[in-house]
């Protein structure tokens, strides 16, 4: 697993916006930036929709207010399912980050096997990254949300 104060590693991302699909890379979103990046198992899940989410929406001004120059939500679904999930939370203050084929994920050493409940995805976490290396890790307990939520990680800010 990914430590603190470890470069992240490179890999270029789907990213649907609404002027069409991107190819961000790691370099092109962390470079010379303070950015929180937090994960979720899944677009449109329980705990991801009703809290994890939500909460980035809410806090999103406060977060950058404490310097943080952007902040992305990865998960392992297609860039599709990303900008509609965001567009339902009204998330415009966030990037919509999707890890398709889950190799950013595995690199980071912050994935999960789920079976036939829905294959690999993400553990949930945030992280802190600055100039592309992080700074703060923040990774759940399997079935627990609190030490990455947005109120946790502006605490830490």
């Amino acid at each position: 697993m990914i430590q603190e104060n470890t470069i992240l590693p490179n890999h270029t991302f789907n990213l649907l916006t609404s002027e069409g699909m991107n190819n961000p890379t790691t370099e092109s979103l962390f470079v010379n930036k303070k950015v929180v990046l937090f994960a979720v198992p899944g677009a449109f899940t329980p705990t991801c929709s009703a809290a994890h989410l939500p909460g980035f929406v809410v806090l999103a001004d406060q977060l950058k207010e404490k310097g943080v120059d952007s902040i992305i939500c990865i998960s392992v679904n297609d860039a599709f399912v990303m900008k509609a999930w965001g567009e339902t939370h009204n998330a415009s203050q966030i990037t919509m980050l999707a890890d398709g084929d889950g190799e950013f994920t595995k690199a980071l050493g912050l994935g999960k096997e789920t079976g036939v409940f829905g294959g690999f995805r993400s553990v949930r976490y945030a992280m802190i990254v600055n100039d592309m290396k992080v700074e703060k890790l923040f990774v759940e307990q399997p079935k627990e949300f609190k030490v990455s939520s947005a109120e946790s990680v502006l605490a830490s800010l």
